[in-house]
Order: C-alpha cells, then sequence, then structure tokens
C-alpha cells in the first residue's frame, strides 16, 4: 500500500486516483521553455513519483514545447494500466517562450494528435481546455466554439474525458451543458481562495478540483503566518499548504511539481500530515 493512500483518492473521469499527484511542468527549462539542464534527472524524478504510489500525472504539449510529454513517454512509457495521464491545449509559445493563444479549429486539433504523438498513446484520457480569455486568470466570456471542436474530438474516440482550466463558475456551467466536465484546475491555496463556491459546488457535484500554485502569490506577512504553523507542525511551508488542500474537500487533488526527487519525497509526505484544528484555524485567517 503506497503512503499516499492516508489522503484517499477520488473519481476523475472513470478512474480513480490518489489525491496527492505530479505536476510536470517543471520538468522542462527555466520559465517552462526549453529542456532541463539534467534530462535525466528529470526521468529519475517521473519514476520516483510512479514507484511512491502516484498514479495522476499533469502535464502539457505546451511546456517546453513538447519537453515534459517527451520526458514522460522516455521515463513511463509503457504506462502502468492504473496511470492517469491529463494535458491541458489552447495555448502555444512564442519564439520569446511568451504564452499565446491557440483556439481555432486547426490548432486545437494539431493540439490532440501532439500530445497524443510525443505521450505515444492513442487516446487521451482527461484534456484540460485551458482558457486563454487571460492569460493570467480566469475572465468572462465565451468558450462554445472551442469547445465545441474539443467534443467533437471527443466523439472521434481521441479524448475520454474532457476537463477546463483558469475558467469561471459561469463558464463551467455553460460547458456542463455541452459534455460532462471531467474536472476544473484553477488557481487556489490558502491565500487565494476566490473559488471557495466553486469547489464547493464541484464537490457536490462529485467533480474535482485540481488547484495550481499551491504556494502562489503569497504575501510576507501570509507566507509568515504559514511558516510559523510549519513550525509548530515540525513540517515544511509546502507540506501544510498541500495538507490544508487535502482537508479542504474530498475532491481537492493536489499536483504539486518539482524537478528534484528529494523535493519530491517531501511533497509526497503531505498526505500523512493532518492539521489539528487550532492551526487549521490560523491558516484561514490568512486568506486573501
Amino acid at each position: 500500500m503506497s503512503k499516499l493512500d492516508a489522503a484517499g483518492t477520488y473519481r476523475l473521469g472513470d478512474r480513480d486516483v490518489r489525491r496527492l499527484g505530479y505536476g510536470a511542468m517543471q520538468l522542462a527549462g527555466s520559465g517552462v521553455f526549453g529542456p532541463p539542464r539534467d534530462p535525466a534527472a528529470a526521468r529519475a524524478v517521473l519514476r520516483a513519483a510512479l514507484e511512491a504510489g502516484v498514479n495522476h500525472i499533469d502535464t502539457s504539449d505546451f511546456y517546453g514545447p513538447h519537453v515534459t510529454n517527451q520526458l514522460i513517454a522516455e521515463a513511463l512509457h509503457p504506462y502502468p494500466v492504473d496511470l492517469v495521464i491529463v494535458t491541458k491545449i489552447a495555448a502555444r509559445r512564442g519564439a520569446d517562450g511568451s504564452w499565446l493563444p491557440a483556439l481555432s479549429p486547426e490548432e486545437l486539433t494539431r493540439a490532440v494528435h501532439d500530445n497524443l504523438r510525443h505521450l505515444k498513446l492513442d487516446v487521451l484520457e482527461v484534456v484540460n481546455f485551458r482558457s486563454m480569455l487571460d492569460v493570467h486568470g480566469p475572465a468572462e466570456g465565451s468558450l462554445e466554439a472551442p469547445l465545441a471542436v474539443l467534443a467533437g474530438l471527443q466523439q472521434q474516440g481521441l479524448i475520454r474525458h474532457l476537463g477546463l482550466s483558469n475558467v469561471t463558475a459561469r463558464q463551467v456551467a455553460d460547458a456542463q451543458r455541452m459534455f460532462p466536465v471531467a474536472c476544473v484546475q484553477n488557481q487556489y491555496n490558502l491565500a487565494h481562495r476566490g473559488d471557495d463556491a466553486l469547489v464547493d459546488s464541484l464537490a457536490a457535484q462529485g467533480i474535482p478540483y485540481v488547484p495550481f500554485f499551491p504556494l502562489g502569490g503569497f504575501s510576507p506577512l501570509q507566507s509568515d503566518a504559514l511558516e510559523g504553523v510549519a513550525r509548530q507542525l515540525g513540517a515544511t511551508p509546502m507540506q501544510v499548504a498541500l495538507a490544508w488542500l487535502l482537508q479542504r474537500s474530498p475532491n481537492l487533488l493536489a499536483i504539486p511539481g518539482t524537478s528534484s526527487v528529494a523535493h519530491l519525497t517531501e511533497n509526497l509526505a503531505a498526505a500523512g500530515l493532518v492539521i489539528p484544528a487550532g492551526a487549521l484555524a490560523v491558516l484561514d485567517q490568512i486568506a486573501g
């Protein structure tokens, strides 16, 4: 039995995954652009994640671009039967590393086929549509046209489940009128809790919420408060932030990323960390 079982599992699409997974973004080069300095070390992190019991990996072909997917295939293919690989599309990288929309039918179709080829898969288990109406965060606006393209690719058998990323609650509801939404991936952490209502709404529907940037955007005061709780619990701030997410709601699936095996081991230990009520009360006070 994996130590990650302490945090339980949750249904993602039609598969059960452990609630602490792995995000592959940091395996690419600086700025998530270009190859890593040590590709062998990157592959070692991926193998170590699976050996520790991780069966949910989050990636995208625009990480690099192409770098993380190629590393995943090199390190892990043929994949274990219980491994769920989730990818994102709808963005591309400029020559300078900038993040640009890629929303046309041709770009979306190419992205699905590129992911299939680079991951060495015949079908993508879960594809998240990453809204690019605003690169920096969710913005209202219709996503119907690109989502219709993805729904068509799903009907062709290239995608099993569709999810959403960087979206508003209204966009989730609109998408649900088109297809079952397998998951939602937005920024959410101790300090940024604007999606509290969405987390609870999705939990009531049995839909996973996958938060990214577990320590993103903390102020110095918020970081100090988190570090104080971490010292009390004999843990690292990242472990506490991850454990808080796991305790916040059963539908939260955490995907911390790292390019270090030691840091990976440290992050995954958060699955067994229980934050007592007093510490939870302190942490809840740091929300921005």
